[in-house]
């Protein structure tokens, strides 16, 4: 028997059962669907991520001081570090969530206490207005510069400077208002307020900075700050020269643009990867469901089989056609699965905002593997059908 024959009575028995065919294609499709949309979603923030840490320059470095009862860097010490090979500027600040109120409504939020050099080192611009200076810093002015997202919350408006802004019971002006960065690994710039690093203190009743951002000369003297920020905070913390990271970690952690980009990224694929193979699983269930329609249908068509055989199909021909049943049910269910996935994450794009990033590998990949899932689900009961004994199978009833 020809194929294309084969392929149309493949055809004909799929229509002739609509229902069924769709509620077994229906595994497929979910799994198809739900593969597409989480890999679209696990790499949209990936890549959101990447482009967020790369917009904050390739020469920043970042050192936190860990734990409550370490020693703090003072002023001085930050003033030493600065003369150092590689290093070019050095900003200090602290952070602490808040209590905002402004325009009659009340929020909570981040705030950080910064000097003026801050707005450099972080790659930031101002939207409105100034970014906090040096007079703010001297005088210890209640000067507050606000991100997006605050400006929006509280005011509906992004026009605020000159607007009286209080944070936890604290009046402040507001002299400026961020552009909208986003959210990065070191937090988000649309929903904070900055604040003079002197003045918190003098609020704060503190002078201690666990937080402070390294600005290297440039990309190829990050690994020389690096090394002397290394030794200082060595000597600093009594640590010996064979210390692991693992002994450092206690006290301190020198970051790059380098090494968060790399954490990011392997946490997102990490998780893609997770959601992914749980979607994935969805495809073996559809798989199985194909399976199980099949043999049913073998049961079915069990006379009929018979009759083929009696009148000299051969074995071949019987297994094709069942086969082919099996890959259209997963193929076509593999299709649908696909254009849902794709409708899918651009609706998620468009109306929630998601970072989306659709793979046309991924894509390519997710419906073979639903077409191999048919094929594979589909071998047992086109082999258990080719192999029926003609007489057996017209005494069947």
């Amino acid at each position: 028997m020809k194929i294309y024959q084969l392929f149309k009575m493949s055809i004909k028995s799929i229509i002739g059962n609509k229902i069924r065919s769709l509620l077994t294609m229906l595994g497929i499709i979910i799994g198809i669907a739900s593969v597409i949309i989480l890999v679209a979603m696990g790499q949209g923030t990936t890549k959101q991520v990447q482009d967020s840490i790369q917009s904050m320059g390739t020469n920043l470095i970042t050192v936190n001081i860990v734990g409550n009862r370490n020693e703090n860097i003072t002023t001085k010490e930050l003033e030493q570090l600065k003369t150092k090979p590689g290093i070019t500027d050095i900003s200090p600040t602290l952070t602490q969530n808040v209590n905002i109120e402004g325009n009659g409504k009340t929020a909570s939020t981040s705030a950080q206490a910064v000097e003026s050099n801050f707005e450099k080192i972080r790659n930031m611009s101002i939207q409105d207005g100034r970014f906090i200076n040096q007079s703010d810093l001297d005088n210890r002015y209640y000067s507050v510069v606000v991100g997006t997202d605050v400006a929006t919350e509280l005011f509906n408006s992004t026009n605020v400077v000159g607007e009286s802004l209080s944070i936890n019971g604290v009046n402040f002006t507001i002299v400026g208002v961020l552009a909208s960065m986003g959210t990065t690994s070191m937090g988000s710039s649309d929903d904070t307020v900055l604040i003079p690093l002197t003045t918190a203190q003098r609020l704060l009743k503190t002078t201690q900075v666990k937080t402070f951002y390294v600005q290297a000369s440039n990309s190829s003297t990050v690994d020389t700050a690096m090394s002397y920020l290394q030794i200082f905070l060595d000597k600093k913390y009594n640590l010996p020269i064979s210390s692991t990271t693992s002994d450092t970690n206690k006290y301190f952690r020198v970051m790059n643009e380098t090494s968060l980009l790399q954490t990011a990224t392997s946490t997102q694929q990490s998780m893609t990867n997770m959601l992914s193979g749980i979607a994935a699983i969805s495809l073996v269930v559809g798989g199985i469901g194909i399976m199980n329609i099949m043999l049913v249908s073998v049961m079915e068509r069990t006379r009929e089989i018979g009759i083929r055989k009696a009148l000299g199909a051969k074995r071949k021909a019987i297994l094709l056609q069942f086969l082919i049943e099996a890959v259209f049910v997963s193929g076509i269910g593999g299709i649908i699965g696909v254009l849902i996935g794709i409708g899918g994450s651009e609706l998620l794009q468009t109306y929630n905002h998601t970072a989306i990033q659709l793979s046309a590998s991924v894509i390519l990949a997710a419906f073979a593997f639903s077409v191999t899932v048919g094929v594979v689900f589909g071998l047992y009961p086109a082999n258990k059908a080719s192999k029926l004994n003609p007489i057996d199978a017209l005494s069947y009833e």
